[in-house]
């Protein structure tokens, strides 16, 4: 099952180098302007500003993951970047940005 495909949060992946290997329907929607699908075997050192870069490499170096959320185009998203591993290895970062409502509830359990 692959449900990733569908899943209804953007997913973007690149590896050690920052080249792009996998993106779902959403983030191919998502960064439509910027290539989509096509972005796939892009690196993203190329298509982000030196700040963004910073971060990216503070990502990979320290391997802890950078959450915040964004306001773009009247929609509030979760952005939640972060190194993946596959059998304890690092292999590249994945990106996640799921829309999420302005006025949300905080549990306390």
């Amino acid at each position: 099952m692959d449900w990733i495909k569908e899943f209804p949060a953007s997913i973007l992946m690149c590896d050690n180098n920052g080249f792009v290997t996998e993106m779902n329907e959403k983030a191919a929607v998502t960064f439509a302007d910027d290539g989509g699908y096509g972005l796939i075997g892009k690196n993203l050192f190329e298509c982000h500003t030196a700040k963004s870069n910073e971060i990216i490499k503070k990502i990979m170096n320290e391997k802890k993951p950078n959450v915040y959320t964004i306001e773009k185009n009247g929609i509030k998203k979760l952005i939640y970047q972060s190194p993946c591993y596959e059998n304890g290895e690092m292999k590249g970062l994945v990106e996640l940005s799921l829309e999420i409502p302005f006025d949300m509830p905080h549990f306390i359990r």
